[in-house]
């Protein structure tokens, strides 16, 4: 396991009854893919460890887990609020012009009239499209710390260019 494949795919929550069952919040798009990503890997006291899924069902709006080795409530309680952990590589192909966010932090962003914004440190899902964090530079001249841009591909993202860790879009610098 190379822990720079890592990526956080869910977390575990809080118990759930008395034989060691957790609650578990899937980051995927589907929640339930959470469980076609083995194995998985938590960071427990600065070691990784990877964690074995027994068996996993739906409970009200929640998804409940057992871990293997974790038998009541009391072992449980000792997993609450640790990310999951998956190795990207085992992450399925994606078809041209789709994007895993890990793929897009990083990289730069600049407009089609070559004015570099800064670059992208994180993505917020708002329900209509996803939207890029970008952090400006240091000297950007429009004083701006932190832009907010739509991940609308043709209207304002015009090329992604993972191999150059670079995006380009339409959008004025001074908004």
């Amino acid at each position: 396991m190379n822990s720079k494949n890592l990526i956080i795919v869910g977390k575990l929550g809080s118990s759930y009854g008395i034989r060691g069952w957790l609650r578990v919040f899937s980051f995927t798009e589907q929640p339930n893919s959470l469980f076609d990503y083995k194995p998985w890997y938590i960071l427990k006291a600065g070691e990784w460890q990877e964690v074995v899924v027994e068996s996993f069902k739906p409970h009200n709006q929640d998804i409940v887990v057992k871990i293997k080795g974790i038998d009541d409530r009391d072992d449980a309680n000792t997993l609450t609020n640790f990310e999951i952990y998956v190795d990207a590589t085992k992450l399925p192909s994606l078809n041209d012009g789709d994007f895993y966010w890990k793929d897009l932090i990083g990289c730069k962003v600049v407009t089609v009239n070559g004015y570099d914004l800064g670059q992208v440190t994180d993505l917020m899902e708002t329900g209509s499209n996803d939207v890029l964090v970008v952090k400006a530079n240091l000297k950007d001249a429009f004083g701006a710390k932190e832009r907010l841009i739509p991940f609308v591909e043709d209207q304002f993202i015009k090329q992604v260019d993972l191999s150059a860790k670079q995006i380009t879009i339409d959008w004025d610098p001074a908004f």
